[in-house]
């Protein structure tokens, strides 16, 4: 683990969250010369499928694809992950220690899927705030408190309800979308036949639905709990760009 700040971290509740929700975006920021860091935040077990040590050979090779420059696993329990002061102190012990200027949770309720998802957001909204406090870094492994600038959310497309968030904005995932598939694809454990066929359309299907709305080919769509504050109105307003027949990934 390197010492350097990062830029950005990424957290889910599962080892294949983000890289189905963020890969693309990751992968980008990367390209982009950004540190980049991904937390999930339980290994994922137990699960019917595969095993701890497989699924964390595959977390850190999914990782090591997007290029991301630090993963770390908590340990807080699949199938219980509530939102609890543990939980919290975790999470906000990982974001004093790396003191990124923005946090990315995923967002939404999953009734038909693990409930980890919902709490997943509520630690992270509740950790971003816990890390700034001050007189408490004995629950925090000693580390300084943080303010983190920007929260961001990765909302999960097949959430229960329809969200109005202050704003949104899509990143455009085009150059990185066969990365992003690649980072699913390692892991073999929950995903292979007819399930990463399915997997793959779904992701597809979703990237390009979102891309499609600001030109793209391919996009991921986030979200902000309050307005986008700008100085320069014009520096956010890329050119419109119509999406070209594209082949799709091969992977």
């Amino acid at each position: 683990m390197g010492s350097k700040r990062l830029d950005i971290v990424f957290t889910a509740p599962h080892p294949d969250d983000l890289e189905i929700g963020c890969g693309g975006t990751i992968a980008l920021l990367v390209q982009q010369g950004y540190r980049v860091g991904m937390v999930h935040l339980t290994n994922g077990e137990p699960t019917p499928r595969g095993s701890v040590e497989q699924r964390m050979v595959e977390a850190r090779n999914a990782a090591d694809v997007l290029g991301a420059q630090v993963l770390e696993v908590l340990p807080l329990t699949n199938r219980e992950l509530m939102d609890v002061p543990t939980a919290r102190y975790a999470l906000a012990t990982v974001l004093r220690k790396h003191r990124p200027r923005a946090l990315v949770g995923i967002a939404g309720r999953t009734v038909a899927a693990s409930p980890d998802h919902y709490q997943a957001q509520l630690i992270t909204e509740a950790a971003r705030f816990y890390a700034q406090l001050t007189k408490w870094n004995d629950r925090f492994e000693g580390t300084e408190p943080f303010r983190i600038d920007h929260l961001v959310y990765r909302p999960i497309p097949s959430s229960a309800e329809a969200h109005l968030f202050p704003a949104q904005f899509v990143v455009d995932i085009s150059s990185t979308v066969e990365r992003k598939l690649e980072s699913i694809h390692c892991y073999q454990s929950q995903f292979d036949g007819e399930r990463w066929t399915r997997l793959k359309h779904y992701v597809l299907s979703t990237a390009g639905a979102e891309g499609l709305r600001c030109g793209f080919a391919y996009g991921e769509l986030y979200a902000l709990p309050r307005p986008l504050g700008v100085k320069d109105m014009m520096s956010i307003m890329s050119p419109w760009e119509i999406p070209v027949s594209v082949d799709p990934p091969q992977t």
